[in-house]
């Protein structure tokens, strides 16, 4: 694997997890496609250096690994629909609310309370 991957790999991953884990819709729709973009480098990389086609030729050593492309191909088309149905359920939040942002369910905020009350300040 190249640095240069590796580091864009890293950082694609690093900025997407930041951001799926912000309380807006639209970041975490965002944070889940560079997650996604992330994986797919990594796979990438995982396939190792470019060869011959797989499919011609007599000696197997210099030959390309369809694996990983194949892969990748996958989730590039499994990414796409998570994130068409995201954005269905963002869009029809924004409807139903106006905002963007994610509120607390009636458990988050049980366990917020529980935390003050145990708070020794």
């Amino acid at each position: 694997m190249s640095a240069a991957l590796a580091f864009g790999a890293g950082a694609l991953v690093a900025c997407g997890t930041y951001l799926v884990l912000q309380r807006t819709l639209t970041r975490v729709v965002i944070g889940f496609a560079l997650l996604a973009h992330g994986a797919n480098l990594v796979l990438l990389a995982a396939g190792g250096r470019a060869g011959r086609p797989p499919i011609v030729g007599d000696d197997p050593s210099p030959l390309a690994d369809p694996l990983a492309q194949a892969m990748i191909l996958t989730a590039i088309v499994i990414t796409f629909g998570v994130t068409a149905f995201m954005l269905a359920l963002a869009y029809r939040s924004w409807q139903l609310s106006h905002d963007d942002l994610v509120e607390d369910d009636l458990e988050d905020r049980r366990i917020a309370r529980l935390g003050k009350e145990t708070d020794p300040k």
